[in-house]
């Protein structure tokens, strides 16, 4: 018996029956030999990790543009702590904890930079729209590996599509994604826009903080909870009516004193009108797109190869190339 086969012989024994377990997988887009030590799911978190659009994730804003100070959290904490998050529910659910990982790990990889700035920049230019979740998907299938893609589990694929809008992953892992998602980037904005000065703890509603909690830690502990709680010996993931009411609620203050807060968003204007001017300058001048994405151009369309280009830059090289393209550079006598 492999590594992988009593891997595979404990998740049967150990897991929820709701749970996706690793041989029951439907499987990649293309065929490929079982690997002897890992389970399918295991490999897809070595692939989307060690993929150049994971490590690109520390560039890239999560909500305060280049903010002075070494903790505020980038695309790159934010991935880490809704993978944690998520792998707590489906531990606590006795889901498949791989599965979590690997959705977790990959659902923001086709963020834009400077964080939702971007996506509405693209949203807005883009024939047909931009959504991130949707890159992400594009990214692990389409773009990475010179275009070959990751071949992904489908899976880990669907927890990734699904991890933000209306569509729900058939699997429970999946679905838990989407709670993980909310429950970390709620409290992680919430503790970096009280690290800039922007709110206080006092600001934050007394109902709101007696019902989930008055610190960052006690939040998360009873959002995590609830969805454990309410999910259990269920075949889907949910939260309790109560504290479902309290999350959205502050997530509504959060876009009404810090997503909109012209102190804390003032430069994202400069960054839409950024973006969309280099995606206008790149589709007249395709030729200018690097050679990974050509063939996307004469497969697909030049506007699609250029959001897939500009989708992928960090923050610092999307400023780099919008100085080369518009900025003009001093002249030297060779």
């Amino acid at each position: 018996m492999t590594v992988r086969e009593r891997t595979q012989r404990a998740e049967s024994l150990l897991l929820s029956p709701y749970a996706c377990k690793s041989a029951d997988s439907q499987g990649r887009m293309r065929q490929e030999e079982p690997c002897s030590v890992r389970t399918c799911f295991q490999r897809d978190v070595d692939r989307i990790v060690y993929c150049k659009a994971f490590r690109r994730l520390k560039h890239k804003t999560q909500v305060f543009l280049q903010p002075e100070g070494d903790h505020y959290r980038t695309r790159m904490t934010h991935t880490l702590e809704v993978t944690r998050i998520a792998r707590t529910i489906a531990r606590g659910l006795g889901l498949n904890e791989d599965l979590t990982e690997a959705g977790g790990l990959g659902h923001d990889l086709g963020h834009t930079p400077f964080g939702h700035a971007g996506e509405r920049a693209l949203n807005r230019i883009m024939p047909g729209g931009f959504h991130h979740n949707q890159q992400s998907l594009r990214v692990v299938d389409l773009i990475e590996k010179e275009g070959d893609g990751l071949n992904l589990t489908y899976e880990v694929r669907r927890a990734i599509l699904c991890h933000s809008g209306a569509e729900r992953a058939e699997t429970l892992e999946g679905q838990l994604l989407w709670y993980a998602d909310r429950i970390a980037y709620i409290n992680h904005d919430l503790e970096d826009a009280m690290r800039g000065g922007i709110l206080y703890p006092l600001d934050v509603p007394i109902d709101l903080r007696q019902k989930l909690g008055f610190t960052k830690t006690q939040r998360i502990d009873t959002l995590v909870r609830d969805v454990i709680d309410t999910s259990q010996n269920r075949d889907t993931v949910c939260m309790s009516e109560e504290t479902a009411q309290a999350m959205d609620e502050l997530r509504s203050f959060l876009f009404e004193m810090v997503y909109r807060n012209p102190q804390a968003k003032g430069e994202e204007g400069k960054a839409e009108d950024m973006l969309c001017r280099m995606f206008e300058h790149y589709v007249k001048h395709p030729d200018l797109l690097p050679a990974d994405y050509q063939d996307i151009r004469y497969r697909e369309s030049a506007e699609r190869a250029v959001c897939d280009y500009i989708a992928g830059m960090t923050d610092s090289y999307a400023v780099e190339k919008y100085g080369e393209l518009f900025i003009p550079q001093a002249w030297t006598v060779k």
